[in-house]
């Protein structure tokens, strides 16, 4: 099995998870292939760019937060590698195994102990300049540098659904839903279902509430601002400005990411321990 390695340098602790990492592919005699941003700290190695990686792999292993594993999922797109989020971050709902538990996670993987799950993408397009993105968690429109509310009608399969005068709107995934959108009073879902959320952002309409729709929903955001200015922003990581009047289009992806996950670390599990969820007494059932 192949393995690809990224990691982001400016979190704390992970020099030390990549000198582990490369001293376990020499005694599992594992074939490896570093990003060539880690060329000073992993020397002798076999490199190459970030947008080759993917076709160099089996697993992408992502050191750092969730961000750094969204943007190799970014990168890796349509195509079936697996991704293996180390949380050397703070929150980290993606990357849910720890530098401790890596060698073992790594050597379970080796013997094919371990799970593949499918987490759905979204098909973000901007319609007058035809440029299109894939999200992991979310698309979101709001009213960038200019703090006023903008309008955004929501069509969903062709019908007029609801006219948001609001700071913004976050389309989200089922695994964005404990990001942006769990922030501006989401519903959580669990990451592997299929489902489209719609969270409005500061909402001028207290009867304005998120909704959930089918994944094979069409979604359709018409947006009006009086400042003639709006922005649109994937996955917190790349931005675009939009102009009063302009149509974003967001569906299901054709495609799936592909996440490797243990059943030790559960998706509820996870939500206790990040979301510090209250735990009934020992014994009690009630």
């Amino acid at each position: 099995m192949r393995f690809g390695l990224v990691a982001n340098l400016q979190r704390e602790g992970t020099k030390q998870a990549v000198a582990d990492f490369l001293d376990w592919s020499k005694q599992s005699k594992s074939e490896i292939f570093v990003w060539d941003g880690l060329k000073e700290i992993a020397v002798g190695q076999s490199y190459c760019t970030f947008e080759e990686l993917p076709d160099k792999c089996d697993v992408l292993v992502s050191m750092g937060g969730d961000g750094t594993l969204i943007h190799s999922a970014r990168i890796v797109g349509d195509r079936k590698t697996k991704l293996l989020g180390v949380n050397v971050g703070s929150l980290g709902f993606l990357t849910q195994i720890t530098p401790l538990s890596m060698i073992l996670c790594l050597d379970r993987i080796i013997k094919g102990d371990y799970n593949v799950e499918e987490r759905m993408a979204l098909t973000v397009k901007i319609d007058r300049t035809g440029e299109t993105f894939h999200a992991l968690n979310e698309a979101v429109v709001d009213n960038g540098a200019i703090s006023r509310m903008i309008d955004i009608r929501l069509q969903v399969n062709g019908e007029d659904i609801v006219n948001y005068r609001c700071d913004g709107l976050i389309i989200a995934t089922p695994t964005g839903s404990t990001a942006y959108s769990l922030a501006s009073g989401g519903p959580i879902l669990h990451p592997t279902m299929q489902a489209i959320i719609a969270s409005p952002i500061s909402a001028f309409s207290l009867t304005t509430r998120p909704m959930i729709f089918r994944a094979d929903d069409a979604l359709v955001l018409k947006v009006r601002s009086q400042h003639k200015v709006a922005s649109l922003t994937v996955d917190g990581q790349v931005m675009r400005e939009l102009s009063d009047g302009d149509i974003v289009s967001i569906k299901r992806a054709d495609f799936a990411y592909q996440f490797i996950a243990f059943e030790e670390n559960s998706f509820y599990r996870v939500c206790r321990s990040k979301l510090h969820w209250g735990l009934l007494p020992s014994g009690d059932s009630n």
